[in-house]
């Protein structure tokens, strides 16, 4: 409830021992225990009858079912479990494919094998070029002057 640290308590001893006196400083901190204790104990009370009031009328099922609803933790692990499922109980059927996906398929896996070559034709070509232009240049050696 209250925030007391030692210092605290050390200087509310010494004003109380100051201003009660040593004869009935034992009395006064017995009488505080007791107002302590009855206000602990009200307020323990106060706490069961409200969590009975709590399960009679049934908000405590009601709470746990939102906290378990608004958990994205157990909500995500659930539809993990969920798609696995789903996987494991998969299996593919004869001729999955359709027959125009099929031969949709076909038709990309040839346009890349055609695009491939031609591309592979078209280095050639200019590693040739740059050979024919290499050999057309004469060699000029840097010592003669010409």
């Amino acid at each position: 409830m209250f925030d007391l640290g030692m210092t605290e308590l050390l200087v509310i001893g010494i004003v109380a021992l100051i201003v009660v006196g040593p004869k009935d400083l034992p009395m006064l901190f017995r009488s505080v225990g007791r107002f302590v204790g009855k206000a602990k104990g009200m307020a323990r009370e106060f706490s069961r009858a409200m969590d009975q009031a709590a399960d009679e009328s049934g908000m405590k099922e009601v709470s746990q079912s939102l906290k378990a609803a608004t958990n994205p933790t157990q909500f995500g692990m659930d539809k993990v479990k969920e798609a696995t499922d789903s996987f494991t109980k998969w299996e593919p059927e004869e001729g999955a494919l359709s027959d125009d996906r099929a031969d949709a398929a076909r038709k990309i896996q040839e346009a890349t094998a055609k695009k491939a070559q031609d591309r592979q034709a078209a280095d050639a070509a200019k590693a040739a070029e740059a050979a024919a232009e290499a050999e057309a240049t004469p060699a000029t050696d840097p010592d003669t002057k010409g």
